[in-house]
């Protein structure tokens, strides 16, 4: 089968430069990639592959790449990994297109990815769900009341991913600032929500109805302030806190951190796989943080060090991803 890689390591391919553009990571940082990887992940699996931009040439290159059989069924499926280059709700933009062109692909739809983008969103369908969460306000200037929120809170845009902005507020005092700067820097609304100061889980989650919960993964910080998942310690490993696999969490504990997980992935209508990222607080009480509906796919990444722990090679899981897809949209899987 052919599959298409899908990414957006080149923003170039745009008719203009207009609309919030996808924000730049702070420099000097590393070429972190693992789109060959995957491709190879692929091919291993004996699919042609071509690795593409998800630009304004997409649809000729996958019309030529892949073009219908000769009954007009699609000849292949999109692995997406695109995260948009600039607009709103940008990881929407690329499973648009594919959906109005009629093309299979890997992930959430545009409405999963849209709900789980923005925060205020998930995390008003995850409370509505039953599930717990951070207590939390929308700010836009920071002049508005904290009304009851407890400090310290974490400020962060309310539409972006990869921890870019994200700031820890001990103080009501400091709060404007931290409001402004995402303002200023984003230009969107900030999420003010309280800081859950306990353990962090992350719970990686893999098909569609009946859920496959991968091995628990807790991201240990030692005795690092904050105990923040910051960009720097993401991609600069500043501060980067152990991942520990699987999560030494007692039995009863794990199922309500699967249960709620599953719960929080249907409400914001995820498709394929996805990431919960979850606190539990001093006494216990787990809350869930938020929901990654394109989670990181890198080689020491939680995702895929729980596919391992799992059984999965990296290219198994890879190729487990493509499977669940085909079968959601064809009733049966490629292998």
């Amino acid at each position: 089968m052919k599959v298409a890689v899908v990414t957006n390591s080149d923003v170039t391919g745009v008719i203009n430069r207009f609309g919030q553009s996808y924000p730049q990571p702070p420099q000097p940082w590393p070429q972190v990639s693992y789109y060959e990887h995957l491709v190879a992940a692929v091919q291993e699996d004996g699919h042609e592959t071509l690795l593409c931009q998800g630009d304004k040439g997409l649809l000729t290159t996958l019309e030529r790449f892949m073009p219908p059989d000769a009954l007009g069924r699609p000849s292949g499926i999109v692995f997406n990994l695109a995260e948009g280059i600039q607009g709103k709700y940008r990881f929407t933009h690329v499973p648009a297109m594919l959906e109005m062109a009629g093309v299979p692909y890997t992930g959430s739809s545009p409405l999963g990815h849209a709900l789980a983008d923005d925060k205020v969103i998930s995390k008003t369908l995850i409370r509505e769900s039953g599930v717990p969460t951070p207590n939390f306000r929308v700010m836009s200037c920071g002049t508005e009341s904290s009304g009851d929120l407890q400090f310290p809170v974490v400020v962060k845009p309310r539409n972006e991913d990869n921890s870019f902005g994200l700031q820890l507020v001990p103080e009501p005092a400091q709060l404007r600032q931290a409001v402004e700067a995402i303002a200023m820097q984003y230009a969107q609304d900030a999420l003010v929500e309280e800081y859950i100061d306990g353990r962090e889980i992350t719970v990686s989650l893999l098909g569609n109805g009946e859920l496959e919960v991968l091995p628990l993964v807790e991201l240990d910080f030692g005795d690092h302030e904050p105990r923040l998942i910051t960009w720097e310690a993401k991609y600069m490993h500043r501060g980067a806190p152990q991942k520990i696999c699987p999560a030494e969490i007692g039995s009863k504990l794990s199922t309500v951190l699967r249960d709620i997980s599953v719960a929080a992935f249907h409400a914001c209508h995820c498709q394929d796989y996805a990431r919960v990222d979850l606190r539990i607080d001093r006494s216990g009480q787990p809350f869930i943080l938020e929901v990654n509906s394109m989670p990181g796919l890198g080689m020491d990444g939680p995702y895929v060090l729980a596919g391992a722990m799992a059984g999965h090679s990296f290219s198994s899981l890879v190729n487990r991803i493509v499977d669940v897809a085909h079968n959601r949209y064809f009733g049966v899987g490629i292998s």
